[in-house]
């Protein structure tokens, strides 16, 4: 989990970090703004390439000039983005369209908005060779997400932008490398080989789902930006150097309210240290093995989030890896039947 310092050519990775981010995101997006309120087309900026360009400032690494073909980053890491910036929300009373920055629907005037964050990383995985790629040749996956902090608070003026690396290559990423093998083989083969003139889905990697936690990603860039509808102002909060020994760095830790119940009740195997370093203040271990005594599911999570501030790396090595169902192919002939 060491990069490789030899092909880190990029200095001054801070400073450069927020020109980037006013250059290529936020000053075209206030532009974009301005113009929306005219046309009243989406500001949404497509953040593939401008995502590269921060990502290769946060690595302190060049790219190899090869656009969509070749490696993203020049050690050959594998860059994802993630933008729930912007999207384009739906009216709950008509179901019209709404931009995210329309308070009212402009179709019926209603204030009932469904404001959309289910922009996620996808892995699209088409070959063996595809798969080997990813899992084997590439040691290390870089995940942007652009999202707002306050999005529960219809706070859409503050956004976050996040960094996380998940090196796949390593003992810690082992869970990665089964779910996109799982992928492959039983989700995006067993739906060619069922249903041929279709083209499967990629890997939907969701950011606030259970999965992505139990891949070990390390957060490396986090930085909070205000006022971004008018006047961004962008501080950087955490930022891992481009050199740094990732081995030791802690993956982030899971929020308790993403696991279901029976992934709960496997930390009954859990030893006594990786449980204590996850309870709340004022738990004891005996109030944690006490809880398995709860026979109702409902009860038995109430209390386990009650005394569990979190699920962190070593916690949940209990928990197995939560994988993709295979997906329910419909023949011709079932079709028919149905109607």
């Amino acid at each position: 989990m060491q990069p490789d310092i030899t092909k880190i050519t990029i200095n001054n990775n801070e400073e450069r970090i927020i020109e980037l981010l006013n250059d290529l995101v936020f000053n075209p997006r206030i532009k974009a703004l301005e113009w929306s309120e005219i046309t009243k087309q989406t500001p949404s900026l497509k953040i593939g390439y401008p995502g590269q360009h921060l990502a290769s400032l946060i690595m302190g690494m060049e790219g190899e000039r090869t656009a969509a073909r070749g490696n993203d980053i020049c050690d050959g890491t594998e860059i994802k983005a993630c933008n729930r910036v912007d999207q384009l929300d739906k009216c709950k009373e008509c179901g019209g369209k709404v931009m995210r920055i329309e308070s009212h629907c402009p179709d019926c005037n209603s204030q009932n908005i469904k404001r959309a964050k289910d922009s996620k990383w996808l892995f699209g995985i088409k070959s063996n060779e595809e798969l080997e790629v990813l899992t084997v040749q590439t040691n290390r996956v870089f995940l942007l997400l652009f999202d707002y902090p306050g999005f529960d608070d219809n706070d859409f003026d503050t956004i976050q932008i996040q960094a996380f690396e998940i090196w796949n290559n390593s003992p810690r990423g082992a869970n990665f490398r089964s779910l996109m093998e799982h992928y492959y083989h039983n989700i995006y083969l067993y739906h060619i080989e069922n249903n041929p003139n279709s083209t499967p889905a990629p890997y939907n990697f969701w950011p606030d789902l259970f999965p992505f936690y139990q891949c070990n990603p390390i957060s490396v860039f986090d930085c909070i930006v205000t006022d971004a509808n008018n006047n961004p102002e962008i501080d950087i909060r955490y930022y891992v150097s481009p050199n740094l020994d990732r081995s030791n760095l802690p993956s982030l830790i899971a929020p308790v309210s993403l696991l279901k119940v029976n992934e709960l009740r496997e930390l009954e195997d859990a030893n006594d240290e990786a449980i204590i370093a996850n309870l709340n203040d004022g738990y004891s271990i005996e109030d944690f093995r006490e809880l398995f005594s709860i026979e109702n599911d409902k009860t038995f999570t109430r209390h386990m989030k009650e005394i569990l501030n979190g699920v962190n790396e070593e916690l949940r090595n209990y928990i197995s890896l939560r994988q993709m169902r295979e997906p329910r192919i419909v023949g011709t002939q079932q079709r028919a039947n149905r109607n």
